[in-house]
C-alpha cells in the first residue's frame, strides 16, 4: 500500500480525516443533537463530566480517522465521491451496530441511538470525502486549508445556533 499509516503521507491523511470529523461533530452533539443531551437520563452521563471527556471521545474519532484512512488506501478510494462512499459503509457498519448493540443492554433512549447512528454515519462520510479527495493529490495544503475552513465554519454554525437559542447550549454552566 503506498499509503502507510506510518508515513508522514499516512499521518496527513489520519489528521484530514480527524480534522473533518472534529468539526461535524460539535455541529452535531453541540448543535443539532444538543436537546437530546438536555433530557434526564440513567444512560448519559451528567453534562459537567460529559464535558469533562470530550477530549477522550476525539482521542476515540483519532482512531477511526486511522481505520478509515487504512480502508480508504487499501481500496483505493480516490476522489471525494468514492471517499465519501466508503467513509458512509465503514460509518454505517460501526454506528449502527454499536446502536443496536447499545439498545440490547443499555437504557439508552432509542431516539438517540437513531440520531447517533444516522449522524455518526453521516460524519464518518463526510471524513471519508476529505480523505478520498486527499488520496489523488501529491501535496495536501489545499486539502487542509479546505478541511480546516469547512470545520471552523461547522464551529461557527453551532456557536451561532447556540447563540441565538436556536438549540440548547450544552455547555455547563
Amino acid at each position: 500500500m503506498s499509503d502507510s499509516l506510518v508515513s508522514w503521507r499516512g499521518i496527513k491523511l489520519i489528521l484530514i480525516g480527524w480534522i473533518a470529523m472534529l468539526g461535524v461533530d460539535l455541529l452535531l452533539h453541540g448543535g443539532l443533537l444538543a436537546a437530546l443531551y438536555q433530557r434526564p437520563s440513567p444512560f448519559l452521563l451528567p453534562l459537567m463530566e460529559a464535558f469533562r471527556r470530550i477530549p477522550i471521545g476525539y482521542a476515540g474519532f483519532l482512531v477511526a480517522a486511522a481505520f478509515l484512512v487504512w480502508v480508504e488506501a487499501s481500496v483505493e478510494a480516490r476522489g471525494w465521491r468514492k471517499g465519501a462512499v466508503i467513509g458512509a459503509i465503514v460509518g454505517g457498519a460501526i454506528w449502527i451496530s454499536l446502536g443496536l448493540g447499545l439498545y440490547s443492554i443499555t437504557t439508552a433512549a432509542p431516539d438517540l441511538l437513531v440520531a447517533w447512528m444516522v449522524g455518526q454515519t453521516v460524519e464518518m462520510a463526510y471524513a471519508g470525502a476529505f480523505v478520498g479527495w486527499a488520496l489523488t493529490m501529491e501535496t495536501h495544503r489545499s486539502v487542509f486549508t479546505a478541511d480546516i475552513a469547512a470545520s471552523l465554519g461547522w464551529v461557527i454554525l453551532t456557536v451561532l445556533m447556540q447563540s441565538f437559542g436556536v438549540v440548547p447550549s450544552g455547555v455547563p454552566g
